[in-house]
């Protein structure tokens, strides 16, 4: 028995992996290495794909799972805060983008319904390509991250009403009244059926799904929600891949849409491979080399007209001149709807053959490009902002109004947007402490400021903002960033104007803390460590460990892992801990009612009992250095040790309320 579908599916993995391979050694995105793959296997060339259709219904639901895992992400919400994006936004860059194309393409000799084709069609960016680069970036939730994914939600919605207008174009008019008064009814159907499943219907089911405790039920279930609200959007005549976002949509305010999302993860990328191999393969490698100077020069026009309307789409929407660059340069790339739209008017005859396959050239390198024009955009915009650029152009239309900062001294800063930095600045307000956030989103920052926060908008690998944050005064610095090579940046920068501050930073990763270190800080918390460390410590509480020697042991966890670290950096520069290693001092407030509480310093055997020393203790604003043995501790007091840090944590239960 022949299996052609097999033996196209064997090739395609084979191809890819060793493509993929080599761009990997190379640093090249892996979708490059997907498209090529479909280019060498594809009929224009070695023509060794037997079943083309099969392998583009693998790659359609390729889609399908990429854009259902983008609503698992997103919410009802955030989709709601964003509509200003969504219809403003999107509507600007199609319409501006639609017609300057279509002044060009008259210059390509078309013909009017083909220029405005064309405008249309050229109009549309990649959501596949651009929304997992963002997803890769962990920058999907980020300012500008929003206004791309909101524009090309819009794109994805008018792709609906091109469809319709498409057959028009090509001269086919019948019911075309009818045509768009059921659109408007399907839509609100829709927009009806993700309403009540977001917020009933899905959380209730899923609900009872998961107290089976059946993880492949699970997982069949998340499947079949995907899948079946792209197959009725499908039906009523819209987009799968539309359908599929709005699948994810309805289950990302549920409890359980983080589990879903891991689960979807390996199907997600596997069947998206297929999608950018068959996008591969629709090219025709002699017409290129027969037109390369016209693709190349059409290529270029394609990436700075779109670049340039949707940078401008993103000032008008408010974004500084580095957000208008970012945004501009992700949407400035063909997108893959573009393709089963210039399919559609090619057998319309609205193009020929040869403007098909022009199009499809450029469509398909601006696809390939777009990894590696998004991964310079940043650098691309501050090399810019060096620019003698006007003041309106660098702050944009609604710049963040300048808040006065006092002169801090002994305070903290907090740099970073992420949850973690976020909390952790309304806890430093909480407990008044002197602080000043550094946020690099300008839509955060605002809010914060509205919130009555100290807050800076501006990146901190700029030395300026780091100076007017009064870093060099600055007693604890907390960088909570998550790129690694920014995160050493902002380091080095902050050790030029400060040596003396005590750095914490956030990391991702085990590995990277001896880099961290090596470049400054002086403590890391790797997150993916400290989670396993409190799952730890509660399997440790169901076992009734005792508290006390529950500390010690993850005190010596931690101490072996991140030691290591920091005694192989200290060795670069003498200190005297060095020859009295695994010693660290803490500061310990007595509560009210707590053991200690009471009694003299000569009662407490600390060096005897607990192997720590005490050299020091705060009362109010006045400090007892080496309190004699009759010193009686008070509360609120404050007292300074000396040990290993299981010793301290030991001792530090005479000092709390057990009660």
């Amino acid at each position: 028995m022949d299996y052609p579908v097999l033996k196209d599916i064997v090739v395609i993995f084979a191809l890819s992996t060793l493509v993929n391979y080599i761009f990997t050694k190379l640093k090249v995105p892996t979708i490059i290495g997907y498209l090529i793959t479909g280019i060498i296997a594809g009929p224009h060339l070695l023509g060794i794909i037997n079943a083309p259709q099969s392998i583009e219904v693998m790659a359609e639901i390729g889609i399908i799972l990429l854009m259902f895992s983008i609503g698992l992400e997103f919410s009802l919400n955030h989709l709601l805060k964003i509509r200003k994006i969504v219809f403003v936004g999107g509507f600007l860059q199609l319409i501006l983008t639609t017609v300057i194309t279509m002044f060009i393409a008259r210059f390509y000799h078309l013909n009017y319904t083909a220029s405005l084709f064309i405008g249309f069609i050229t109009a549309l960016s990649s959501t596949a390509v651009v929304l997992k680069i963002l997803q890769d970036r962990s920058e999907l939730s980020s300012n500008y991250g929003r206004t791309v994914l909101g524009i090309l939600i819009f794109q994805d919605i008018i792709l609906i009403p091109l469809l319709l207008l498409t057959p028009i174009l090509g001269g086919n008019t019948e019911s075309l009244g009818s045509q768009f008064l059921i659109l408007g009814v399907k839509s609100v159907f829709i927009i009806g059926l993700v309403y009540i499943g977001n917020r009933w219907l899905m959380p209730w089911f899923l609900h009872i799904i998961a107290l089976t405790k059946n993880q492949e039920l699970f997982l069949m279930v998340i499947l079949l929600i995907c899948l079946s609200v792209a197959l009725l959007t499908s039906e009523i005549g819209m987009s799968v891949a539309f359908g599929a976002f709005l699948a994810g949509l309805m289950i990302s305010e549920s409890e359980y849409s983080d589990n879903a999302f891991g689960n979807l993860i390996p199907f997600k990328d596997t069947f998206s491979s297929f999608f950018f191999v068959s996008i591969g393969m629709l090219l025709n490698l002699q017409f290129v080399v027969t037109n390369y100077q016209l693709i190349i020069l059409t290529v270029l026009i394609v990436l700075i007209v779109k670049a340039v309307i949707a940078g401008g789409t993103a000032f008008v929407l408010g974004h500084t001149f580095k957000g208008t660059v970012m945004v501009g340069i992700a949407l400035s790339q063909v997108g893959e709807f573009s393709f089963i739209l210039s399919k559609l008017g090619f057998d319309y005859k609205i193009l020929t053959e040869y403007y098909y396959q022009l199009f499809l050239a450029v469509a398909i390198t601006t696809m390939a490009i777009s990894p590696f024009a998004i991964k310079v955009a940043h650098p691309l915009a501050n090399l810019l902002l060096k620019l003698p650029l006007p003041k309106v152009l660098v702050g944009g239309l609604f710049p963040l109004k300048q808040i006065e900062i006092p002169k801090l001294n002994n305070h903290i800063v907090i740099i970073g947007k992420d949850s973690r930095s976020l909390n952790l600045a309304v806890m430093t307000r909480y407990i008044h402490l002197p602080y000043i956030s550094i946020v690099f989103d300008p839509a955060t920052a605002r809010k914060m400021q509205q919130n009555g926060e100290m807050v800076l908008y501006g990146d901190a690998t700029n030395a300026p903002i780091l100076r007017k944050a009064h870093v060099e005064t600055a007693e604890v610095i907390v960088i909570s960033v998550g790129n690694i090579i920014v995160t050493m940046n902002i380091i080095e920068k902050i050790r030029l104007i400060n040596k003396l501050a005590y750095i914490l930073v956030r990391a991702k990763h085990v590995t990277d803390i001896e880099d961290l270190y090596k470049a400054g800080a002086n403590q890391v918390v790797p997150e993916e460590f400290e989670t396993s460390i409190d799952l730890f410590g509660r399997i440790l509480t169901k076992l009734l460990i005792p508290r006390n020697t529950i500390n010690q042991t993850i005190a010596k966890i931690r101490h072996e892992n991140y030691g290591i670290f920091r005694s192989q950096v200290n060795k670069q520069h003498y200190n005297l801990l060095d020859e009295i290693p695994d010693l660290e001092t803490h500061a310990i407030k007595v509560d009210d009612k707590s053991k200690i509480a009471g009694k003299t310093r000569g009662e407490i055997k600390f060096r005897k009992q607990y192997e720590v020393t005490l050299f020091a203790i705060k009362r109010n604003n006045r400090i007892f250095e080496h309190p004699e043995a009759s010193f009686v501790f008070a509360k609120d007091d404050v007292a300074y040790f000396l040990g290993k840090p299981e010793n301290i944590l030991i001792v530090s239960e005479l000092f709390v309320n057990n009660n």
